[in-house]
């Protein structure tokens, strides 16, 4: 995929300052993405997810629905696939008025802290997970962190995408902005729900390894197995609940840009889908980003964790009944502003997990999204 003529490039990079809401996206192995705007208005913000019950347009659902951090639905005022159709859409005049207006936009900035913190913060945060896992009051919990890095002034938010699009072509790739969620983009390998009609489908994915330069490990140790078992164990109690016609293909090795996991697919029938909400609400968080047992998991981590996880290992997507549904995991991802860009990362913790191990998975992880960005355009890393 290349860039746009470089009018629509400026555009879409100042959506990404603006007071409106939009997201550009492309599933997995598709040689065409799609853009969803909202041209006026205030995005529409959810308390609860069983509010989407109905509701049709581009989601994205925070870990935990707060105050801060809404689930916000970005109503499709236009919709247009390709850059033709994209360059036309914003040729209205009132988008090079936001470009205009942006031009001489100023922000601030805060401290960085170091690596070395960084790492110390995450080793006590695992100390605080793995006491309870030992003590048998979980099977798993997943422990995430972030890392905080300086945006360069000439950062583009959609070089980044499109480089994302051409790296990982089995990911779901997204830039999504909203004023009430800020700029994401991420690129992830995770489906929570997609299908049309009576026929849908899940993932349980868990379980990770790097790739051996270009060959796929497949010799799993016990900690990756187990991990993917209550994923997929938890998966099909939903599904149970919910639809009907089950069937499943897995556990099996996945890539995902240079790591490796297991994943089982899931397909099945939903007689209805006007209660996708509920079935949504049932889904997320699933173990892979959250721990067992659920509700008590997903008490914990933000008492534990030590930061907030925001949007990251929510859900984002595409969301339509009467149509196609296509939402993922929101997970490879990063957070970025006029000064700080913040990626995100995590993985499932055992009984037998050691921190070390753990800190190098989030790191390898945080790499899909760094990848992206380009040394002379970009984010300072180091």
């Amino acid at each position: 995929m290349n860039l746009p003529d470089r009018h629509t490039q400026e555009i879409l990079d100042c959506l990404t300052r603006s007071q409106l809401g939009f997201a550009l996206y492309r599933l997995p192995w598709a040689d065409h993405f799609h853009l969803v705007l909202q041209t006026s208005g205030s995005v529409e913000q959810l308390t609860n997810i069983r509010d989407l019950n109905g509701k049709k347009g581009f989601v994205m659902a925070p870990f935990r629905i707060s105050d801060e951090q809404p689930l916000v639905v970005i109503r499709p005022d236009i919709t247009a696939c390709g850059w033709a159709e994209i360059s036309k859409a914003l040729s209205a005049s009132e988008f090079n008025d936001i470009v205009q207006a942006l031009h001489c936009a100023e922000a601030s900035s805060t401290p960085l802290i170091s690596e070395e913190i960084e790492k110390q913060q995450y080793a006590e945060a695992f100390e605080r997970f793995i006491t309870p896992l030992r003590n048998k009051r979980f099977q798993k919990l997943v422990l995430s962190r972030s890392a905080v890095r300086r945006t360069d002034d000439n950062f583009s938010p959609l070089s980044a995408f499109v480089r994302a699009c051409n790296r990982y072509p089995r990911m779901m790739i997204y830039l999504c902005h909203t004023p009430a969620s800020g700029t994401w983009i991420g690129s992830t390998p995770e489906i929570l729900l997609s299908g049309q009609g009576k026929e849908w489908n899940t993932v349980a994915l868990a379980g990770t390894m790097p790739m051996q330069g270009e060959v796929m490990p497949t010799e799993w140790n016990r900690k990756n197995l187990e991990e993917q078992g209550y994923v997929a164990d938890y998966i099909r109690r939903i599904i149970e609940k919910f639809g009907n016609g089950m069937t499943e293909k897995g556990p099996y090795t996945a890539r995902a840009g240079q790591l490796v996991h297991l994943k089982t697919d899931f397909n099945f029938r939903l007689e209805a889908t006007g209660q996708l909400g509920d079935l949504l609400q049932e889904l997320h968080p699933t173990p892979a980003v959250c721990g067992l047992p659920k509700e008590d998991a997903f008490r914990f981590i933000p008492d534990n964790e030590g930061y907030d996880r925001s949007y990251y290992s929510g859900f984002i997507g595409w969301l339509d009944p009467d149509g196609h549904t296509n939402l993922y995991v929101n997970l490879r991802c990063m957070e970025t502003g006029p000064t700080e860009t913040t990626f995100y990362a995590g993985g499932g913790i055992l009984a037998s997990s050691e921190v070390e191990s753990e800190w190098e998975e989030t790191s390898e992880k945080m790499k899909t999204m760094r990848s992206i960005v380009s040394p002379d355009e970009g984010i300072t890393i180091k």
